[in-house]
């Protein structure tokens, strides 16, 4: 990051919601905020743990869409993305700019395909469920057991899900680790060697599945 702060965040996040409010397409779905000073103010801690790795924001963003799932429409989530890339274009480098721009798309991404599965695909994958969720882990609750080499059962993919920070996970090649930042995901497949090393402050859960669920990372 060239100059990006929590105040340049702030910044950002107060341009664009003034833009979305007055959207024709997305506004409307933003009629449910009372308090627009705190609604912001969480926003700009939600995007200061992704940009920063502040770990200010402790909410499930998530969960608070799918609440509200009957407001929103598929193609909104490019609309979402046309404002945002416009508002920090404008108001950041072009380094920061594209660093929040790729964030963004992940996390539209994975909101679109949590909240409609099935749009864009040629079958459906909402059957594709873990018949196992860990709680939500932190750099600080994490198992050590996790830092060594160990191997998931047969039969038996792990997905690991990031929304803070980012981790390192080592699968089979222990010199070739692959990166999971904040809003993506990967796969660990069956019987193979693997483990995790922290990048940054984190916080993570655990999906198990008994088939794989590969079609779920985007």
């Amino acid at each position: 990051m060239e100059d990006l702060d929590q105040q340049k965040i702030a910044q950002v996040v107060r341009r664009f919601y003034d833009r979305v409010r007055v959207d024709e397409e997305i506004g409307p779905v933003f009629a449910v905020v009372e308090d627009w000073d705190e609604h912001l103010a969480r926003l700009s801690e939600f995007w200061s743990s992704v940009a920063l790795m502040t770990g200010q924001y402790k909410g499930n963003p998530l969960a608070m869409h799918l609440v509200h799932m009957d407001r929103f429409k598929p193609e909104m989530f490019e609309r979402w993305l046309t404002l945002w890339k416009a508002t920090t274009g404008e108001l950041l480098s072009a380094q920061d700019a594209s660093v929040l721009q790729a964030k963004a798309a992940r996390i539209a991404s994975r909101f679109r395909f949590a909240m409609f599965p099935t749009c864009g695909n040629a079958s459906p994958v909402s059957d594709l469920r873990p018949y196992k969720t860990s709680r939500e882990f932190t750099h600080l609750s994490l198992p050590s057991a996790l830092f060594r080499e160990r191997r998931l059962e047969q039969k038996t993919w792990l997905l690991i899900r990031v929304s803070l920070g980012e981790i390192r996970c080592f699968e089979g090649d222990p010199s070739n680790g692959r990166l999971i930042e904040a809003g993506t995901a990967t796969v660990v497949h069956p019987d193979t060697p693997h483990r995790l090393e922290i990048i940054s402050p984190v916080a993570l859960t655990f999906e198990f599945y008994d088939r794989n669920p590969a079609s779920l990372v985007h």
